[in-house]
């Protein structure tokens, strides 16, 4: 492309995708689902495929819960607590912003206070390692959902909008090491994205197609299968990572 500027060839908008079988195992509280947590720089949308079930989220307006059902699109901006719910086998695929970081950093596990107070101290709860066999992976990701449920009840519970705030700020000094390694990945994907567009839309005011030369098609399958996330199973893909 002229001016210096790349074709960007991802999927639409810097945007990516996975597939999310919703976990089914049983909290304290009778509730089968996911893990708390929320995203500080990214909005997430979820395609509901299959199954039945609901979001539970939590912001400074509220808790709300909002049914999910097959067609149902549903989506929330960062700041948006949000615990999935699955009632009978919930499937859904996940659009995430700014190519797929909510699954790549983009996320604090709303965990007791106590846990919140370095990247070490988190990540020593909420880590699953790779290479840790099937049973103790779930094993982890269950004990990590289940101690972010006893910080998501605390948050619910309480009165005065302090404790969401303190939530808040821990979180945001969590993830602040990483803020240089998110804005290349931004700048990577969804500004390049912008960027080309406004690039073409100036070819095409200037009466230039040049730019439908260049098209191209892609496809992929998963990359990985049935890694514990922190909604549930999920099929992974590579682009966007």
């Amino acid at each position: 492309m002229s001016d210096g500027e790349t074709a960007f060839t991802g999927l639409p908008g810097g945007v990516a995708v996975s597939r999310l079988c919703v976990y089914d195992w049983p909290a304290a509280d009778g509730v089968r689902g996911g893990t708390p947590h929320l995203h500080l720089a990214c909005s997430e949308a979820y395609v509901v495929t299959g199954g039945r079930g609901a979001v539970q989220t939590l912001t400074t307006s509220g808790y709300r819960v909002t049914p999910l059902v097959p067609g149902t699109v549903a989506w929330f901006t960062p700041g948006t607590i949000h615990r999935l719910v699955n009632e009978d086998e919930l499937r859904i695929t996940v659009l995430m912003q700014n190519s797929g970081l909510p699954e790549a950093g983009d996320a604090v596990l709303t965990l007791p206070p106590e846990y919140l107070t370095d990247p070490e101290t988190y990540a020593a709860v909420t880590a699953v390692p790779a290479d840790a066999p099937e049973a103790e992976r779930e094993r982890i990701a269950r004990a990590r959902r289940d101690l972010a449920l006893e910080g998501y009840r605390g948050l619910r519970a309480a009165t005065g909008p302090e404790p969401l705030a303190a939530f808040h700020r821990a979180a945001a000094a969590l993830v602040r090491p990483r803020i240089a390694e998110w804005r290349e990945r931004w700048r990577r994907g969804a500004r390049a994205a912008a960027t080309a567009t406004g690039d073409q839309l100036d070819r095409l005011a200037r009466g230039d197609a040049t730019h439908l030369a260049d098209a191209v098609v892609q496809a992929e399958q998963p990359f990985e299968q049935g890694r514990f996330g922190m909604c549930g199973r999920l099929d992974v893909y590579r682009q966007g990572q």
